[in-house]
């Protein structure tokens, strides 16, 4: 069953992560999914939750207020249709202009050297990935690491992981760009790429409707398989430049 609350005292994402972290943390909780210019939360649940019990899990942060709305009905227009939700390309257009851009830009690179260089293409666009993935987390540092902490699972047990995370990626961006030990930086790749990912599949695999921290908490992207795609990739070509190098 879905409820909708008023959930008042979100001034902006940060705010949002955070109700929608702290309430999905409720025993019974399925998915939260908030609507920060409405000021809703809709909960998803295995049965019912007290309303005390979902306000109880904001108690620590007093400036958000929870209160009942209404069981969840279908967006009906004026002509009785039910409203269409955004397209695929729609939702994910962030996520593919970014990876185009890194794409386009490295191909280049290797068009005005004379000469196709795999291993030297995957070396530039692993650097261009982490570079500005990075940035977009460190737009908002809090968002992200309160994002991130709903389905890492270091994340979840270390809540500083998350903060440290966006700086991993940094620092691999950096060690990408200037040829920094190329085994030890594909290594730590593979390493981090792939505590990432599980996370992620069992988000996915289990159907949880929750927002996707790859690009920090500027898009409100849901976690699908394109998440396990971009994470994949990254081990993937990790993971080829390393057996090239044994």
């Amino acid at each position: 069953m879905k409820h909708t609350y008023k959930v008042s005292g979100m001034t902006c994402s940060s705010c949002q992560s955070k109700v929608q972290f702290l309430l999905s943390q409720v025993k019974g909780v399925n998915n939260v999914s908030i609507d920060l210019e409405k000021g809703e939360a809709d909960i998803t649940m295995e049965h019912h939750i007290a309303t005390s019990e979902l306000k109880n899990a904001l108690k620590e942060n007093p400036r958000y207020q929870l209160t009942e709305k209404s069981v969840e009905m279908p967006k009906v227009t004026s002509t009785g249709f039910i409203e269409e939700e955004k397209s695929w390309l729609e939702t994910y257009r962030p996520i593919l202009l970014v990876f185009g851009y890194i794409t386009g830009i490295t191909l280049l690179v290797q068009f005005v050297s004379g000469s196709f260089n795999w291993m030297q293409w995957m070396n530039h666009f692993m650097a261009g990935f982490f570079l500005v993935f990075s940035f977009f987390k460190l737009l908002n540092l809090k968002g992200f690491a309160e994002s991130y902490a709903m389905y890492d699972i270091v994340a979840k047990q270390i809540k500083s992981y998350g903060y440290l995370y966006a700086f991993i990626e940094l620092g691999l961006g950096i060690a990408y760009l200037v040829g920094f030990n190329p085994f030890v930086t594909n290594l730590v790749t593979v390493i981090v790429m792939s505590i990432s990912i599980i996370g992620v599949l069992q988000s996915v695999l289990n159907k949880q409707k929750i927002k996707c921290a790859c690009l920090g908490d500027v898009f409100n992207l849901p976690m699908s398989t394109i998440t396990i795609i971009e994470d994949a990739l990254m081990i993937g070509m990790s993971l080829i430049m390393l057996i090239k190098m044994i």
